[in-house]
């Protein structure tokens, strides 16, 4: 399976994500090294309550350079609870994700070319998704300029 044949780049584009850049709100950045390229935003919205915490949360989509495949990658910030879906809604037409065992705390889709041209086409994405816990969390990213940024991940890599 390719996302998990794929999970110890993540671990290692999210690390460096980390270090290299903070993702900002409501803007799709743009990241290349060596090797591969991604471009990321955080939500500019979500409903989570104050009384809980979690982690950074985030989409990218990546590719290795090179490679014509672009994978979309959400970073939750918490354990998603792995017998629920996870949700993408993009305007008005919704996309399943998944998570795993190994990798938790982050979602992927088999249709990542289905979804990027929706991204691309849409003006909202909002993400849906259940903690190991039980706290349900919806995150509204803008896909203001998303058309751009991935533009430039197909080009640049």
């Amino acid at each position: 399976m390719k996302k998990v044949a794929s999970i110890f780049l993540v671990v290692c584009i999210v690390f460096i994500a980390k270090q290299s850049m903070s993702l900002e709100k409501g803007k799709w950045s743009f990241v290349k090294d060596n090797d591969w390229c991604y471009i990321g935003s955080s939500p500019i919205e979500s409903d989570l309550p104050e009384t809980k915490k979690r982690g950074e949360n985030y989409i990218l989509v990546y590719k290795i350079i090179g490679s014509e495949e672009n994978i979309i990658q959400i970073e939750a910030g918490y354990k998603y609870n792995l017998d629920k879906k996870i949700n993408v809604k993009i305007d008005k037409a919704n996309y399943d994700f998944y998570s795993t065992e190994d990798s938790s705390e982050t979602a992927w889709t088999n249709d990542d070319k289905k979804v990027i041209y929706a991204m691309k086409k849409g003006l909202e994405l909002t993400l849906t998704g259940e903690s190991a816990r039980g706290t349900i969390t919806n995150d509204v990213y803008t896909l203001k300029g998303f058309t751009n940024a991935v533009n430039q991940l197909n080009q640049d890599c």
